[in-house]
C-alpha cells in the first residue's frame, strides 16, 4: 500500500466519485486534503479510511450532519468512552435492526407468493391477500 494517493486513485479505492470527494471536503465531511507544491490534492491511508467509514455510514440512512462527531474521532478511540456518541450510535443500530426486520418480513411475503412458502408470512398490511397470481412462477 503506497502512502499518498491522488484524488483519483482515493476515488479508485474508495468508489467515491471525485467530485463528491471536494464536496465531502467543502461541507467538512472530510477534512481538507494536504497539498503538493502543485496543489494537487494527496491522500494518505488514513484519509482513506474515514472516505470508506463516511461510505458505510452514508450506505446505512445517516446523513451527512450526522457523521460528522463520529468522523471527528480517531482510528482505534472507544466509541463507549463518549457516552453522547455512543447513544447516538445504538440508536441509528436499533433504527438499522429495526429496517432490517421490515425488509425480512417483505422478503419473506414475497417468496411466500412468488415460490408458494410459508403460507403465514405477512408483509405487515392489514387484510392482504395470501397469494398474488401475477408473483405466481411457473414450475
Amino acid at each position: 500500500m503506497t502512502d499518498a494517493y491522488t484524488i483519483k486513485e482515493a476515488a479508485e479505492h474508495t468508489g467515491i466519485p471525485e467530485e463528491t470527494i471536494r464536496y465531502y471536503e467543502r461541507i467538512g465531511i472530510l477534512p481538507r486534503a494536504e497539498r503538493k507544491p502543485n496543489r494537487h490534492r494527496v491522500y494518505r491511508p488514513k484519509d482513506l479510511e474515514t472516505m470508506k467509514l463516511v461510505t458505510c455510514l452514508k450506505k446505512t440512512g445517516m446523513p451527512l450532519e450526522e457523521m460528522k462527531p463520529f468522523l471527528k474521532l480517531s482510528v482505534g478511540d472507544d466509541i463507549s468512552e463518549y457516552p453522547e456518541l455512543h447513544g447516538l450510535i445504538l440508536e441509528h443500530r436499533a433504527k438499522i435492526r429495526e429496517q432490517m426486520d421490515s425488509l425480512q418480513q417483505i422478503l419473506d411475503f414475497i417468496d411466500s407468493q412468488v415460490i408458494g412458502t410459508a403460507p403465514e408470512a405477512e408483509c405487515g398490511l392489514a387484510d392482504q391477500p395470501k397469494r398474488f397470481g401475477f408473483l405466481s412462477l411457473k414450475p
